[in-house]
């Protein structure tokens, strides 16, 4: 498939569509994540973030690269939107998790 891609010059597209693919479906992993598991979800986008981040330095190909990196990067990005996404269920724009507001409720 590289190949096709690189014969004509498709490679650039491909790696946009993908990188929009990539960004779309961080979006639900944020919300789903800080619903189920709170702001220590944060700490799985790290350790996600850092593995993408090794594996994109350890394979050859470009293009195969670049999605690495640009996975990398959007788990890194999502640690920034977890703490938005708490403020946006603060403000009552997202529902909280009643389950999860029981357990933290108790901890205070």
């Amino acid at each position: 498939m590289i190949d096709f891609l690189s014969q004509y010059r498709l490679e650039g597209l491909f790696i946009g569509l993908c990188t929009f693919l990539i960004i779309g479906l961080f979006h639900p992993l944020v919300i789903k994540g800080e619903y189920y598991f709170g702001e220590k979800v944060k700490w799985w986008f790290l350790i996600g973030g850092i593995i993408f981040l090794v594996a994109s330095l350890a394979v050859e190909g470009v293009t195969a690269s670049a999605l690495l990196g640009v996975t990398a990067f959007s788990c890194f990005w999502s640690i920034k939107e977890v703490s938005e996404q708490v403020e946006r269920v603060r403000k009552g724009w997202f529902p909280a998790n009643p389950a999860r507001a029981r357990k933290d409720s108790g901890r205070q």
